[in-house]
């Protein structure tokens, strides 16, 4: 997959719903403290619209009901990297990503073989409690001389600091809290779509 300049990181099916016919190219589904059968109507529900306009789907987390109703794309904490079954995951053909956080987090990351690496926050969100720093321009800079694999920066990020991101070497910038805190969401895709025009 080649990864656009702008994706956005959405709580629910429902936002997905709202923001997959306006040009989005990756989307990821990040759902939070509900049951597995929620989690599963979601996923599938998720995985449908998406096909319908041709924009990827990854899944964060729940990485077995992911290859179980056939995602082909997972994101990873640490904590589920640590529980995760990769070899099933790469027998079933399953492509995933990891978040990291410090360079031990790296390390891990990287001797699991993921497909794309994500680094944050890059600077402080409002969006949850984190227990990191933010880790700002230079360490992305370090993360992309040590990849071979995309650079996903996440965290705090708007346009200008999106944009300062990727001059510093992130691959694509994802995004939560600008774009569901907007007072017009729709109009704040698109303008993100607009500004971070697809790349390889």
């Amino acid at each position: 997959m080649s990864f656009p300049r702008f994706y956005p990181v959405m709580p629910d099916l429902d936002w997905i719903e709202r923001i997959a016919p306006l040009g989005i190219k990756v989307v990821q589904l990040r759902l939070k403290n509900t049951t597995d059968d929620e989690i599963r109507r979601q996923i599938r529900g998720a995985l449908k619209v998406c096909s319908e306009y041709d924009v990827q789907l990854i899944v964060n987390d729940y990485w077995q009901l992911a290859l179980e109703l056939g995602a082909d794309y997972i994101h990873l904490g640490q904590e589920d990297l640590a529980a995760a079954d990769l070899e099933a995951i790469k027998k079933g053909g399953v492509r995933f990503g990891i978040s990291t956080h410090s360079l031990d987090e790296l390390t891990v990351a990287l001797a699991a073989k993921p497909d794309y690496v994500a680094l944050g926050p890059i600077y402080e969100t409002i969006l949850k409690k984190m227990t990191w720093a933010p880790q700002g321009l230079e360490r992305l800079d370090d993360w992309r001389q040590r990849l071979s694999v995309p650079l996903i920066a996440i965290g705090g990020l708007n346009f200008e600091r999106a944009a300062r991101a990727l001059d510093a070497g992130a691959s694509s910038v994802a995004v939560v809290t600008d774009i569901v805190t907007a007072d017009d969401p729709v109009a704040q895709v698109q303008a993100w779509v607009q500004r971070f025009e697809t790349i390889d």
